[in-house]
């Protein structure tokens, strides 16, 4: 006689089988029935990733994450298997505006061989991507990105409406309305965490920031901060300010001060660092989770809890 465990794994083995064979159903003809199929979502970025991540799960679907937790957006380059991964994929996902210029090229070869390309930002009206701060400087080395600003994850209420649309463009290109609810539920619980943001933030509104690079904007837009200085301005990593660009920016935190040098948690500016010096610590430095979310296990490990982390950190700051 069965006892209660045994029956229950009997039980389970049963469905289970039931699972696969509706899976593996195939037609009169003898091929595979590919209603069952489940969405593959490619997305370049952590943030974007989680995002997708969460409405693929959601759905039965899976997303796979070209970028880590330590990769720079601006810099990272695309491996051949993930170029594979790319064309095999039912819909990959970028952050696009230029933001992945290290591997475009890779994007484009994809797309040329096949792979179904959605381009986030362009999508959830972009802000320009200023190059007039008051106390930016013309002499730094690098390249900007265009006229659009590419970090638009710095914008929780942005990226609820952009959950919505990735929800619908799955749906669109696997015919499974599934994944428009699921980009629904993952947006409401966005709004929710957007709230609390505006909550945490309010009584530190109007704070004045000096940033490592232009990544800024949307996040001082959505919550009433002011970036009045940037380390390297144009969008990107992957300039370098010059001497007078450095001590233009300690004479500003000298004469009209600053409340915080903020500057990424993954990768840390050491020009930040170093006007920290300038200013005898006075001025603190917050590192936020910009260019990535955290690692699997840290306390920002989906792009909800980073930009929660950064609105929590960033107010304890300035108090």
């Amino acid at each position: 006689m069965l006892s209660n465990r045994n029956i229950g794994l009997a039980a389970a083995s049963v469905a289970a089988a039931g699972v696969l064979l509706s899976a593996c159903s195939t037609t009169a003809d003898g091929q595979t029935d590919d209603n069952d199929a489940t969405a593959t979502v490619v997305a370049t970025t952590t943030q974007v990733g989680s995002i997708a991540e969460q409405i693929t799960s959601c759905a039965g679907g899976e997303t796979i994450t070209l970028m880590s937790a330590s990769d720079d957006p601006h810099q990272f380059e695309a491996s051949s298997a993930a170029i594979v991964d790319m064309i095999n994929a039912d819909l990959v996902v970028t952050n696009g505006l230029g933001l992945e210029a290290s591997m475009q090229r890779s994007i484009d070869n994809a797309v040329t061989d096949g792979a179904e390309l959605f381009e986030l930002a362009p999508q959830l009206d972009p802000l320009p991507l200023e190059q007039d701060h008051d106390h930016d400087h013309a002499g730094h080395e690098g390249h900007s990105h265009g006229e659009h600003d590419p970090h638009i994850w710095m914008d929780v209420s942005r990226m609820a409406d952009g959950a919505e649309l990735i929800g619908e463009k799955i749906a669109e290109v696997t015919g499974d309305d599934t994944y428009v609810s699921c980009g629904s539920e993952v947006a409401a619980d966005l709004r929710d965490v957007d709230a609390q943001m505006q909550e945490l933030l309010e009584p530190v509104e109007s704070a004045r920031l000096v940033t490592d690079h232009a990544a800024y904007g949307y996040f001082a837009d959505r919550y009433d901060l002011n970036i009045d200085g940037v380390v390297i301005p144009g969008g990107s990593t992957d300039g370098e300010p010059s001497s007078q660009d450095l001590s233009e920016l300690t004479a500003l935190i000298e004469d009209e001060g600053a409340d915080a040098l903020v500057t990424s948690k993954a990768n840390p500016n050491r020009m930040i660092m170093a006007l920290s010096e300038e200013t005898d610590g006075r001025v603190p430095v917050v590192e936020l989770y910009e260019n990535a979310i955290g690692e699997s296990g840290s306390e920002a490990e989906t792009y909800q809890d980073a930009m929660l982390y950064n609105a929590q950190t960033l107010a304890e700051a300035l108090n």
